[in-house]
């Protein structure tokens, strides 16, 4: 009896999970990711889309660009410094991380560093008790939903040691750690190797100085032309290229290298590393206030941001505090029209009004995969999968019952799996209007005053990709301006 009764059980043993594995065969599961993949704090970053920069410091007082390093810490006295006027400009503005340069190449810091007496400490500005790096942290807490990023430059033309490897080393990780351990959560920390033809030879601990980084921090992302998080597009016009991966081998890469700016822009598709684009501009011409400047016109911030937002990068746009300490108002309102017009564009998307058509769908019509995910408000983990058989000349089709009026497409990958699409087309009416290479998180296809459509049927083509294409969104709108 006790044989025929462990028998039984042997037996359910074996029947049971077959039952379980049969049932669950019929939900499909996604599609294998194509390394590699971004970490966390990299897809928070890209959904961003715009941050902002805060160049401020001695420069503002003396008009310049580039300070010596032997100004004197008297000239910064920014008597209505208000760093609440920062954060409410940049949260209007739908910025959610500002960063600023806590010290630039002249050296002088913006905060009170216990390692250098060129500082706010020696400045009469609060009789050298204040604190800009302290206000902003301060005034973002008090905000809330905006978060803070910090540059520290690595060229240093005030301090005596730079020029000598290990003391500048160790003076530029001390300073690092007051900012990393007595400011809160920094979202982003900014390095770059920009150096004057005349400075002293100086060997730069990055591995060091990156290790730390995250030892403090670790859900920071480091930017610099080698990333670990975040690379450099390779310019500063905000612009990245029409081929724009976020995939690279940071094996090639090396930080103040001007003979790879071609390949920080387009990045690689056979790039081993996850280490996305960002596109560096400023709203003026200078990085840091100048009287005589003005902001850039609306048009050419649209044109910005349709390349680098509209590239699969994030738009990192300088604001330059005046020397008063407040951000101008022509600054201001220029960002206000920005914000408006970006509002206008994309509060609509004319395809919500539409029949979507596509070439095939993985696990068939109830699989969780259908055209329906290209139309929710999920930019990120709903998506469309065709089968994997149509790794190349899969589609999606827009089908509307009257003809609408579009001049921007809009296009995004489900990048947490990887970037994929190599190749697409993109056809109204049977006319192709668009054409294009890499899509990643956000591509978009502007096109021409001239070339506005009127169309009932939009079709997007597939035609390379690395593993089938995985589309989270899609979108058509209209653009006045």
């Amino acid at each position: 009896m006790a044989k025929l009764w462990c028998f039984l059980c042997i037996v359910t043993f074996f029947q049971l999970p077959k039952n379980v594995i049969s049932k669950r065969e019929l939900v499909p599961t996604p599609p294998l990711p194509i390394l590699p993949l971004p970490s966390f704090s990299q897809l928070k970053w890209q959904q961003r889309e715009l941050i902002m920069f805060l160049h401020f410091g001695v420069n503002t007082f003396t008009d310049s660009e580039w300070g010596t390093g032997h100004e004197n810490p008297a000239i910064f006295n920014p008597v209505g410094l208000d760093a609440n006027q920062w954060v409410d400009t940049a949260a209007a503005a739908g910025v959610s991380l500002m960063i600023l340069t806590a010290k630039h190449h002249d050296g002088f810091c913006l905060w009170p560093s216990k390692y250098t007496h060129h500082s706010v400490a020696s400045s009469p500005w609060k009789n050298g008790h204040g604190d800009v790096v302290r206000e902003l942290v301060n005034a973002a807490k008090n905000h809330g939903g905006v978060d803070v990023g910090l540059y520290l430059s690595p060229w240093d033309r005030h301090d005596r040691r730079y020029g000598h490897d290990l003391p500048y080393n160790e003076y530029y990780l001390a300073q690092l750690q007051e900012l990393l351990n007595k400011y809160g959560n920094v979202k982003e920390i900014w390095f770059d190797g920009a150096k004057g033809s005349n400075a002293p030879n100086m060997s730069y601990y990055f591995s060091d100085w990156f290790a730390m980084v995250k030892e403090f921090q670790s859900s920071i992302n480091i930017f610099s032309d080698a990333g670990p998080d975040v690379r450099w597009v390779g310019n500063e016009n905000g612009f990245a290229g029409t081929t724009s991966w976020s995939t690279i081998n940071r094996t090639s890469l090396s930080i103040g290298n001007g003979s790879i700016v071609d390949h920080l822009n387009t990045g690689d598709p056979k790039g081993t590393d996850w280490l996305p684009a960002e596109c560096d501009v400023s709203i003026r011409k200078g990085w840091f206030w100048h009287k005589s400047e003005s902001p850039k016109k609306l048009s050419q911030l649209l044109d910005i941001y349709y390349n680098s937002a509209g590239r699969n990068c994030v738009l990192l746009l300088n604001v330059p505090p005046n020397s008063t300490g407040l951000i101008s108002y022509a600054d201001v309102q220029r960002l206000k029209q920005f914000k408006e017009a970006i509002d206008t564009i994309f509060a609509s998307n004319l395809a919500e009004k539409c029949l979507i058509k596509v070439s095939s769908q993985r696990g068939g019509k109830d699989g969780g995969f259908g055209a329906e995910n290209v139309i929710d408000s999920d930019h990120l983990w709903t998506y469309w999968v065709p089968r994997d058989e149509e790794k190349e000349g899969s589609w999606i089709e827009i089908r509307c019952n009257e003809s609408l009026r579009f001049n921007v497409i809009r296009i995004q990958e489900a990048i947490a799996l990887g970037q994929r699409i190599k190749r697409h087309e993109i056809y109204v009416d049977g006319k192709k209007v668009a054409k294009g290479t890499t899509v990643g998180y956000k591509r978009l296809h502007k096109l021409e005053k001239k070339q506005v459509v009127y169309g009932k049927i939009v079709k997007i083509k597939f035609l390379e990709s690395r593993g089938v294409p995985l589309i989270s969104s899609i979108g058509l709108h209209y653009d006045p301006f």
